[in-house]
């Protein structure tokens, strides 16, 4: 497995984390990283990510409430919530990961976090999301 993919699913716990268990950033972080031993390279994207995906939560989370059609984002699945989080982030703010790499990323998560149709779900709304990115 890639380092960038393991920093996608070590946000994506993280930011799981600060939605569910309502932890601060900083306490996610720290439960997180001190029982496990990264790269530095793993640990530094992993941060990128998540620091993005919050700084910009609020946009972020307008934009799912628009683009997942009848479906209210408190609705989702926990876990699909924070890969669609993390991956619209990428999509719209990190501009120099290929858009189709972002998803097929948000999509093995779903696979291996979530249920059987996750995958589907998450394909389904990240498309509909790169449309609205600046640099396609």
């Amino acid at each position: 497995m890639g380092s960038r993919r393991i920093s996608r699913e070590c946000a994506m716990q993280i930011l799981y984390a600060v939605d569910v268990c309502k932890l601060t950033k900083a306490e996610a972080e720290k439960a997180f990283w001190q029982t496990k031993n990264y790269d530095k390279d793993v640990v530094a994207f992993a941060q990128e990510l998540i620091d993005g995906t919050i700084s910009n939560l609020e946009e972020i989370n307008t934009l799912l409430k628009q683009t997942a059609e009848n479906w209210d984002i408190d609705r989702m699945a926990a876990v699909d919530r924070a890969i669609l989080r993390l991956a619209s982030y990428e999509l719209l703010y990190a501009l120099a990961t290929p858009p189709n790499a972002v998803i097929n990323e948000a999509i093995e998560l779903a696979k291996d976090f979530s249920t059987d149709e996750s995958g589907k779900f998450v394909n389904g709304i990240l498309d509909k999301i790169k449309s609205k990115r600046k640099n396609k």
